[in-house]
């Protein structure tokens, strides 16, 4: 376990340019199914109860895909998501998301209906998610518990302090930071404010309260990344991610 308030030098932002962090190009389907199982054994661990479609197999969400009833939640990219942002070294930048509601798009943009989403994370100990923002979404990011959730904010350009929330106190960041929580607290992040966060101390439970969530164009990533990992198929895929409800709806 590393030094509390130690950061190891892969936590560190890259230059410009560099080819420290490797990127290869896939994750192989049966560590994202081990990912997916251990995530929801550790919420049932905690007494945190998923929605039934967080249990739905692969099998499950292809037989309800032609129904009427599936398709809002197709649609809203409600499910599991598990990504290494493309970097090839899933224990250290990663993370295990499951999306439990969502507006559309065109909630958003009218300001009516569903214009909130929630998520939740699962984070192994140092596992970071990158430096990125989103134009669009403001959020808020929970530690629900285990580990303590840290998060580092930056603004835009600069390096001048982020005034946010932390429990809905206001508090002046200064920008790069590192912003402890411990289980039950949050910060708000603001639309254009870059953030990375990581788990210290074990696997950290999160939550994720916010306006509407378009993952595929709202993350600007600091270091180029893809939202998305490509997979490997080597074992019979048993989950469905949210990456693949696009050809899941295409074919019903």
């Amino acid at each position: 376990m590393r030094r509390r308030g130690s950061r190891p030098d892969w936590l560190r932002p890259a230059a410009a340019g560099s080819d420290r962090i490797p990127r290869l190009p896939r994750m192989h389907r049966s560590r994202i199914d081990a990912a997916i199982d251990d995530a929801r054994a550790r919420a049932a661990e905690a007494g945190i109860a998923l929605p039934a479609f967080a249990s739905w197999t692969r099998a499950d969400w292809l037989a309800a895909a032609p129904t009427p009833g599936a398709r809002p939640a197709l649609e809203r990219g409600l499910g599991w998501d598990v990504t290494d942002f493309g970097r090839g070294r899933f224990d250290h930048i990663g993370l295990v998301l499951c999306t439990l509601r969502n507006g559309t798009l065109a909630e958003r943009d009218a300001g009516a209906g569903q214009t909130y989403a929630e998520k939740f994370l699962v984070a192994r100990d140092g596992q970071e998610t990158p430096m990125h923002l989103h134009r669009r979404k403001t959020e808020d990011i929970i530690n629900r518990g285990g580990a303590e959730l840290v998060v580092e904010l930056r603004p835009e350009s600069g390096d001048g302090e982020v005034v946010t929330l932390v429990d809905g106190l206001e508090r002046a960041v200064r920008g790069g930071s590192p912003l402890r929580l411990e289980p039950g607290q949050s910060v708000q992040v603001p639309a254009g404010v870059y953030h990375r966060f990581w788990a210290d101390g074990g696997v950290l439970l999160a939550g994720e309260v916010s306006a509407v969530n378009d993952d595929v164009d709202d993350n600007v990533f600091l270091d180029p990344s893809p939202r998305y990992p490509s997979v490997t198929e080597d074992a019979a895929a048993r989950y469905l991610l949210v990456s693949e409800y696009a050809e899941a709806l295409a074919a019903s």
